[in-house]
């Protein structure tokens, strides 16, 4: 009850935003926000007639988006520069969407597009109260990067009909654009190429000599200036007309008719999903800059309200836009209020200039489109991408060509569908790496190049181990055992796992089982708490044993050397000095012979624990002890009055070991002094018994003190 009541109340949150904007607003930012305001509605004017042309919308609707759209994304978005309203790659969607379903140039159109912004709104404001905000993380750049230059090719020659003044229809459809303009080429008017040219020509110049400058505006007022003064209107150039004076009209929108909204739902998806990770990234790439801090699903309110504001006064669909929320920042707008501004600028343009668009010429506004489709192929993002990871270059490669081929809306979620299918194969793949000690003897690397030592593997899982991946590392792990199966111990490092599940557990008790099979045994260290404690609940740790998770990853390797790992094989039969703790160890290479191969013996060996030794030690006939280790452990400590006879030389004469009186053998962990005995008892000697545990045993009972 408390969790809904949490959830209610940072539902409402979300819708309050406007008035912590407000509450916190700094009236030392008044002036660089109108200053940024100002400057962001000087060039989102002629954008945004421009860009209703490219949905085959009046350019009114654009205006009335613009208005509608900067205001509401500004008070309920997240980020403090955002800019939101028209933009070209969402306009290209919204006209492949319509078109099949009506007329363009139509009330009909209009009202479509009205209720598209209005479906498109709803559902990113669902997705912002169902705290799905973290979606945007699993849309590729790449998918952004090939959707736009798509969208900027087909814009580009889109808009060509229009700079022509050729009577086309406007289609998404590349082919069928390149083909009707070619067969319509001799129809061309020249003066309004002229003019068309001539916008681009002056937004480019005005770029080299000030970037400041609103060249797109200057563009547009000079040709409007050479149409009105030299009556170009009657040698056929087309213009847009008086634009309708008042505030953005109240739209009378069919949301009941579900059919009519079911035609439209695959489109709609489609564009809340471009727009919204549109959005999001922009403002992460400014908020880099800031060091403001997000809320992603804040920002999913914000564009989704300013959405459904758009459609029901009149405009169309709404996105983030880089351009004028780089301008934005750069003119020095310090919270949402500069983009407030911007959308009572370009009201107050439209009551008091409306009539002034009767001079603007199609032509013109085709021009500003051309140079910002061309602005759409980041050619620099698409070297970089092509340069780079192969998944990434795919999914570009895939969302261009299916954005050129097939409509826009299959053509983004093919892309986003790739983008998700992409990101779990990675995590489906995790690298699982086998490491080695530096030169240095500090940092487990990856070292293929190396020898391994021939009793323990270290393997480090790089990702997550839930039920998509378990397959993938499970394998990995067992064809290393089967390539190397004298690597009978296995240290699994997961300090990179986060998600862990049942499968997970599943998986370790099959590798656990693997290796015990190899009369091995695995070990795991630095894992995380939530890992662990999922561990704990399913039974997995108490199978494996507590002893076998190491939480101090510096002595893991030294706690398996010491108390795990066979000397036998380090002394005996390993040349190499693989970790550090093998550096001082004895090498005995040289006495390799057929009897030093030590399996287990099958004959039962008898122990004695180190507080029995003790007490025998005490009698009046106490045990010979006989040591196995090399000299330079022996020399390092030993129980008092042990004889040292190393492994070899036992071997080599077994005649050493007295047969008069018990003899207890000894080493380090009790292993060498098992598998000597194991051959002893096979040559006949059966008054043998081995010290349990070794001289670690004996010291952690106190009792090399207690003797020396």
């Amino acid at each position: 009850m408390k969790t809904l009541s949490t959830f209610i109340l940072s539902s409402i949150n979300y819708f309050l935003r406007p008035a912590s904007i407000i509450r916190d607003y700094q009236i030392g930012n008044l002036r660089l926000d109108l200053i940024a305001g100002l400057t962001v509605a000087v060039i989102m004017l002629p954008q945004a007639m421009a860009y209703a042309l490219i949905a085959g919308l009046p350019p009114q609707m654009g205006l009335y988006a613009a208005i509608v759209g900067s205001i509401v994304g500004a008070l309920w978005g997240s980020s403090n520069q955002l800019q939101t309203g028209p933009s070209n790659a969402i306009s290209l969607l919204v006209l492949s969407i319509l078109l099949p379903l009506v007329s363009p140039e139509t009330p009909a159109y209009w009202v479509a597009a009205g209720v598209l912004a209005l479906m498109v709104g709803i559902i990113q404001s669902t997705m912002g109260l169902a705290r799905l905000g973290m979606l945007v993380n699993f849309v590729s750049d790449s998918v952004i990067v090939g959707f736009t230059a798509g969208a900027g090719v087909l814009i580009f020659f889109n808009q060509i009909r229009n700079l022509m003044r050729v009577s086309i229809p406007a289609s998404p459809a590349f082919m069928d654009t390149v083909h009707n303009l070619a067969l319509q080429i001799d129809e061309a008017h020249w003066i309004s190429i002229a003019l068309g040219l001539g916008v681009v020509a002056i937004i480019l110049v005005l770029r080299k000599v000030n970037p400041k400058l609103p060249g797109s505006l200057i563009a547009i007022v000079s040709a409007a200036l050479i149409v009105g003064l030299f009556d170009l209107e009657l040698m056929g150039v087309i213009v847009i007309g008086e634009l309708p004076k008042g505030f953005p009209p109240f739209a009378n929108l069919p949301v009941m008719d579900l059919e009519y909204v079911s035609q439209l739902l695959t489109g709609a998806l489609a564009i809340a999903a471009i727009g919204i990770v549109e959005a999001v990234s922009i403002a992460r790439s400014i908020a880099g800059q800031t060091g403001q801090r997000l809320d992603s699903n804040q920002e999913f309110i914000g564009q989704g309200l300013a959405n459904i504001a758009s459609g029901l006064f009149s405009g169309y669909n709404t996105s983030g836009s880089f351009v004028r929320s780089a301008v934005n920042h750069q003119s020095g707008g310090k919270s949402p209020i500069s983009n407030v501004f911007a959308g009572l600028f370009i009201l107050a343009a439209l009551l008091i200039f409306g009539s002034s668009a009767a001079y603007v010429p199609l032509a013109a506004l085709a021009g500003v489109v051309l140079v910002a489709a061309v602005g759409l192929v980041d050619r620099e993002e698409i070297v970089r991408i092509w340069k780079g990871a192969p998944g990434d270059r795919a999914i570009m490669v895939v969302t261009l060509v299916a954005t050129l081929t097939l409509p826009l809306e299959y053509a983004v979620l093919l892309g986003i569908v790739l983008s998700l299918g992409y990101y779990l194969v990675k995590t489906s793949m995790p690298t699982v790496r086998v490491l080695l000690p530096d030169d240095e003897f500090r940092f487990l690397i990856t070292q293929p190049e190396k020898l391994e030592c021939p009793q323990l593997t270290v393997i480090e899982i790089m990702g997550d181990l839930y039920f998509g991946a378990v397959n993938h590392v499970e394998d990995f792990i067992l064809r290393h055992l089967d390539a190397n199966p004298g690597q009978r111990y296995l240290l699994l490092r997961m300090q990179n796992v986060d998600q862990f599940d049942i499968s997970g557990v599943h998986a370790l008790e099959r590798i656990r089982s693997a290796y015990r099979k190899h009369n091995g045994d695995i070990f795991i260290s630095r894992i995380r708490d939530p890992v662990l404690e999922i561990m704990r609940t399913s039974g997995f740790y108490d199978t494996l044993g507590a002893d076998h998770f190491l939480t101090r990853e510096d002595n893991a390797i030294g706690y398996l050397f010491s108390r795990v790992l066979d000397p036998a094989i380090c002394i005996y039969e390993c040349p190499l000095r693989a970790f550090q703790e093998c550096q001082n160890l004895p090498k005995r290479l040289d006495l390799v012979g057929e009897y030093l191969h030590l399996d287990k013996s099958t004959h039962k060996v008898s122990v004695i624990k180190p507080r029995e030794l003790w007490d025998a030690l005490q009698d009046d006939n106490p045990p010979a002890i006989i040591d196995v280790r090399e000299p330079r452990e022996f020399q390092q400590g030993h129980i008092q009055g042990a004889r040292l006879i190393s492994l070899p030389q036992l071997l080599t004469d077994p005649s050493q070991v007295p047969s008069a009186v018990p003899v207890v053998l000894t080493c380090r962990t009790g292993r060498r002094s098992s598998r000597v005995a194991g051959k002893l008892i096979e040559m006949g000697y059966d008054n043998l018994k081995v010290l349990e545990g070794g001289l670690l045993a004996w010291e952690a009972d106190n009792l090399l003190e207690a003797i020396d």
